[in-house]
């Protein structure tokens, strides 16, 4: 199957890959890294990019599509890229700044999806994650609501193709939904989604609301950062995963993905590993059974990687409530 045709269509027209690559990294990674595996992951067929400001790789995730495109592997339009605002350009008058800063950096003249990245405003300024003395993270206020008419703005303006959010549960989905005068609505949210957190309820509601859940952390957490909680039990050495795995001559992680692709979510996969990149376009060559989709279903036990603890106690922080 060619995956290039593997896509699924937004509430606003346009259609997203089901199958992303993620560029995310910790610091220690050289930025050259995201250079190399975005060009490579271009060769292999990869059509979606998903990076944000946050992961300050832009420049170099940019560099890779445009010398993808300089040497005839792809046109722009074939690739679907998808940048995020981050937590300290919440405020409406930062929106479009932020997202013209993303451009220049990619040195390219939209994106494709431009998402809030998580609902919890940070105060403004030029730090990532500005704290007190005391370390603990300073929160804005911001109305989500007078964020997103800065995104609609954006979308106007043809700065981006779509919009949507990260990291909202659904009573913030349901507060944009609810807007009045709204003029679009999110096309997709995107939140860690695994089968150690399968998200069904959030799928339901987003589904419903014909908005594509967008998973990330689609096999858990791979690597030790300040945002993941290190207690939680490895979901690639799962026993039910590793069976299924073996039936189908698939890697565990292989069936993580396509657990997501047979539900209806566009789902992320994050590797600077040449052989594992190639090896994720292998998502689209075989089948789970339902009794295999059932299995991983029983798997959930809403265990969270990414909790974002440090977010507890901003009004907006998302994960008190159940989904």
């Amino acid at each position: 199957m060619d995956p290039k045709s593997q896509r699924v269509k937004f509430n606003d027209g346009h259609f997203i890959p089901v199958l992303g690559f993620g560029t995310y990294a910790p610091e220690e990674v050289p930025k050259s890294e995201a250079l190399e595996a975005t060009k490579f992951a271009i060769e292999v067929g990869f059509r979606h990019v998903d990076s944000a400001h946050l992961y300050q790789n832009e420049e170099q995730v940019g560099q890779a599509i445009r010398s993808k495109i300089a040497d005839g592997t792809v046109k722009r339009e074939d690739i679907f890229y998808t940048s995020k605002l981050w937590c300290n350009s919440l405020q409406p008058e930062l929106v479009r700044p932020a997202l013209e800063k993303s451009l220049q950096n990619l040195q390219l003249d939209y994106v494709d999806l431009y998402i809030i990245h998580s609902p919890v405003s940070l105060k403004p300024g030029n730090k990532f994650v500005p704290k007190d003395e005391s370390g603990k993270l300073i929160f804005d206020s911001v109305d989500l609501c007078h964020t997103w008419e800065a995104l609609e703005k954006c979308k106007d303006a043809g700065l981006t193709k779509s919009i949507g959010v990260s990291n909202f549960n659904h009573k913030q989905l349901e507060k944009i939904l609810n807007k009045r005068g709204l003029k679009y609505k999110p096309v997709c949210n995107q939140v860690e989604c695994h089968p150690y957190l399968n998200q069904s309820k959030l799928l339901e509601f987003c589904k419903s609301h014909d908005i594509v859940l967008v998973a990330y952390a689609a096999l858990g957490a791979q690597l030790l950062s300040e945002w993941v909680n290190s207690n939680n039990p490895v979901l690639l050495e799962d026993p039910v995963l590793c069976a299924i795995a073996k039936k189908h001559k698939q890697t565990p992680a292989l069936v993580a993905l396509r657990y997501q692709v047979q539900r209806g979510v566009v789902v992320l996969a994050k590797s600077f590993n040449k052989k594992r990149i190639k090896e994720n376009m292998q998502v689209f060559d075989f089948e789970l059974t339902p009794e295999d989709m059932k299995a991983i279903d029983g798997l959930n036990r809403n265990t969270r990687y990414y909790d974002f603890q440090q977010g507890i106690g901003h009004p907006e922080y998302p994960f008190s409530e159940e989904y």
